[in-house]
């Protein structure tokens, strides 16, 4: 059988209201093809988080996961800093 790698992505925490759910925004940054200039892009997911440990500003990863709900296909992996 293949090795399955699941894929993580690191982000913020910005909402932590729905029980057993949170909603992590990710940013990426590339280089612009013509203008040469940074640009940052963001998304939004929602994850699964058992035991609702993260917070709101929390940074903490998320692995990919099989369908939760029509939207949470996400899950905490771990928390990588609290917020101050």
């Amino acid at each position: 059988m293949a090795d399955i790698r699941k894929m993580i992505k690191q982000g913020v925490v910005v909402s932590d209201k729905n029980d057993k759910t949170i909603v992590v925004r990710v940013q990426r940054q590339f280089i612009h093809p013509l203008y040469k200039k940074t640009v940052r892009r963001h998304k939004k997911f929602m994850a699964h988080d058992e035991n609702n440990e993260a917070n709101i500003g929390d940074v903490v990863q998320i692995v990919e996961h099989r369908p939760m709900s029509a939207r949470k296909r996400w899950a905490l992996h771990k928390i990588v800093e609290r917020s101050k």
